[in-house]
């Protein structure tokens, strides 16, 4: 059987097909209609499987914030389909770190791979994707800048997290002359923080499995796993962990 997860985030739509043995991924941005974006998301998925558009027998899971607006045959949470998908990534993972574009969360893990306890940070941008979108804005660079700091580059520590007094902390560093990448390396370094702050409240031991768009960094990886002392693992697939928890959830 095949069986499709679909995680509906707010900046991009993750798929993922799972055929029994082994798994298939894709990405589409998230546009002005999050269920468009996923009917997007599940086609693209199976014409690259090469399963026809109206083949039977296909579970369709869906997850993340838009999961409700999409005619899914199954609806799970976001902490239980990443807690499966970074399992699946992660076997020897303890606890899940995702940052993605809208929230960041720590999921503990038991032994078995159930949810333990889970935190979440959605009430505010700072820590997230988001944040870091916003002060690229600021900074005349996009995203991918972010992931390639040059190595030895000096740190300018950024003292506020809240989006809006960042902004305008970051707008006087530029008048100062700092250095861009400077400022990004000092933003990495806040949303690291934060992310070790989250950590140390949710407990738990182990390795930790980093999920989400942000997990790509290999910078923002190094700086939390200095900040908790902990082995942080970023796997190719990371930014998929929820969509491939919820195809695995659904193939149940």
């Amino acid at each position: 059987m095949h069986s499709i997860g679909v995680d509906i985030g707010s900046a991009a739509t993750k798929c993922a097909l799972w055929d029994g043995s082994g798994i298939i991924c894709c990405l589409t941005p998230t546009g002005w209609t999050p269920k468009e974006s996923a009917e997007a998301a599940v086609a693209a998925i199976k014409e690259k499987a090469g399963i026809a558009p109206d083949a039977p027998g296909i579970t369709v899971t869906a997850t993340g914030y838009g999961r409700n607006v999409f005619p899914a045959d199954k609806r799970i949470t976001e902490i239980s389909c990443h807690a499966a998908g970074a399992r699946y990534l992660v076997p020897e993972a303890g606890m899940v770190l995702d940052i993605g574009g809208q929230d960041s969360k720590v999921i503990s893990l038991h032994p078995d791979g159930r949810v333990a306890d889970f935190i979440m940070n959605d009430k505010c941008a700072a820590g997230t994707g988001r944040f870091l979108q916003n002060m690229a804005v600021h900074l005349g660079c996009t995203l991918s800048d972010f992931c390639h700091i040059p190595e030895g580059t000096e740190m300018q520590p950024i003292n506020s997290m809240c989006t809006v007094f960042a902004e305008s902390e970051v707008v006087g560093l530029l008048a100062k002359g700092v250095a861009k990448e400077s400022i990004c390396a000092g933003l990495l370094d806040s949303v690291a923080q934060k992310a070790a702050t989250m950590i140390s409240r949710a407990g738990g031991s182990g390795d930790i499995c980093f999920t989400g768009g942000c997990a790509q960094n290999d910078m923002l990886r190094a700086l939390i796993e200095e900040k908790t002392g902990r082995r942080v693992v970023s796997h190719a697939l990371s930014q998929y962990a929820g969509a491939i928890g919820a195809a695995l959830i659904g193939a149940k």
